[in-house]
C-alpha cells in the first residue's frame, strides 16, 4: 500500500514510517519540521538542545537509510498539500500532524488549533475526492476523567482542557466527512506512549532524561496516578493492522497496552537502573484528568491487536537505548 504520514517525522511518525516500510509498504512523509521537531529546537535557551537535536537528526538519518520519501512542507498550506497529495496518490493517509502535549496546548491554544485542526481539515478535504482512507490519531484524553478506572470505545467522552477537547473535535470532524462524503476512516486513541527518540517531554522520557544527567525527577501528587503506558513498538504494530485489516474501516479503537500502572511503578524500574534517584513531589496539574486502563478488547477482536511489552520490558528497552544514545552524543 502507498501510505502518507502527515507530521511523520515526529516521535510516532518516524517509528511508524520505518515499521511500515519494513512491512513492505510504500511510505511517504509530509512534515514541516516545525512542531516538536528540528525547527522547534533552535533557541539556545532550550534545555538539552544538543541532545534533542541529536535525537531529531537521528530520526532523519534513519528515514534516509530506509529511503523513505520526506517532503518538507507545511500541512496547513492547502494548495501545497493538495499538490503533494495528488503527486503521491496514497491509498491511506495517517494524520499525525498536531501539537502533541496537553500542557503546551493549554498554554498556547491558538497555535494548537492552527497546527492540529487546520491540518486535519486539509487532510480530510484532499482525501474526500478519491475516498482515501484516513487514519486519525486521537488521544485517551478525549475521555476526561476515568470515573470507573477503565474505559472502552463506547464510554461517553467528556474531555478536559484544550488538548482533549481539540482531539475530540477532530474525531467529530472525521466522522462528519464520513457522513457527508462517505470518507473511510479509522480513529485511534493511544495512551502514555513511550519509546526511542521521543523529545516531547512525556513523563516516561523526562524521567530518564533527568536521571542520565544526574538531576532529580518530579512527580505530580503522590505517584499513584495510573496511566496505560504503551511502548511504541506495540502501538505502531496496531496502527499497521489498521492499515491492512478491512475490519478497521469506520471504527474507533483504543490502542494501548490495556493495563494501567501507577507512575511509581516506572520509578521502581528507574531505581534498578540508576543510583541515587531523587524525587520531588509537586501539586497535581490543573486540567489533567484522572486516567486509568483503556479496554482493548475491540482491537483484539477485530484486528488481532496483541501488545507484547509491559513496562518491565518496554520501559527497560527504552532506558537501555537512552543511556547508550546519551553517552554517544555527550
Amino acid at each position: 500500500m502507498k501510505i502518507l504520514l502527515t507530521g511523520g517525522n515526529g516521535f510516532i511518525g518516524h517509528n511508524l514510517g520505518i515499521f511500515l516500510k519494513n512491512k513492505g509498504h510504500e511510505v511517504s512523509i509530509l512534515d514541516s519540521l516545525g512542531v516538536n521537531n528540528l525547527l522547534s529546537f533552535t533557541d539556545s535557551e532550550i534545555v538539552n538542545q544538543k541532545l534533542y537535536r541529536s535525537i531529531l537528526n537521528e530520526r532523519i538519518n534513519l528515514l534516509n537509510s530506509q529511503k523513505i520519501n520526506l517532503q518538507v512542507a507545511d500541512a496547513r498550506d492547502y494548495h501545497l498539500y493538495s499538490k503533494i497529495f495528488s503527486a503521491l496518490s496514497p491509498d491511506i493517509v495517517i494524520h499525525l500532524a498536531a501539537v502533541s502535549h496537553a500542557n503546551k496546548s493549554n498554554k498556547d491554544p491558538h497555535s494548537t488549533f492552527d497546527h492540529s485542526l487546520r491540518t486535519l481539515e486539509n487532510t480530510l478535504d484532499v482525501c474526500r475526492t478519491n475516498k482515501t482512507h484516513v487514519i486519525y490519531l486521537s488521544s485517551s484524553m478525549v475521555y476526561g476523567n476515568f470515573t470507573t478506572g477503565i474505559v472502552n470505545e463506547e464510554t461517553q467522552c467528556s474531555p478536559i482542557g484544550i488538548y482533549g477537547t481539540l482531539k475530540y473535535s477532530g474525531e467529530l470532524m472525521v466522522k462528519a466527512y464520513n457522513q457527508v462524503f462517505d470518507l473511510p476512516y479509522t480513529i485511534i486513541r493511544p495512551s502514555a506512549l513511550y519509546g526511542e527518540r521521543c523529545v516531547s517531554r512525556r513523563v516516561g522520557q523526562i524521567f530518564i532524561e533527568n536521571l542520565v544527567s544526574n538531576k532529580e525527577i518530579s512527580i505530580n501528587g503522590d505517584g499513584e496516578d495510573k496511566l496505560d503506558f504503551t511502548y511504541i513498538e506495540d502501538f505502531i504494530d496496531g496502527v499497521e493492522k489498521c492499515c491492512t485489516n478491512p475490519n478497521a474501516i469506520n471504527q474507533t479503537f483504543n490502542l494501548t497496552y490495556g493495563n494501567s500502572r501507577p507512575i511509581i511503578d516506572l520509578i521502581k524500574i528507574l531505581k534498578n537502573n540508576f543510583d541515587n534517584v531523587k524525587i520531588i513531589k509537586k501539586p497535581r496539574e490543573a486540567f489533567m484528568p484522572e486516567r486509568g486502563t483503556l479496554d482493548i478488547s475491540k482491537a483484539k477482536d477485530l484486528i488481532n491487536f496483541q501488545p507484547q511489552n509491559p513496562i518491565e520490558i518496554g520501559y527497560q528497552k527504552y532506558i537501555n537505548w537512552y543511556k547508550k544514545f546519551y553517552k554517544k552524543v555527550t
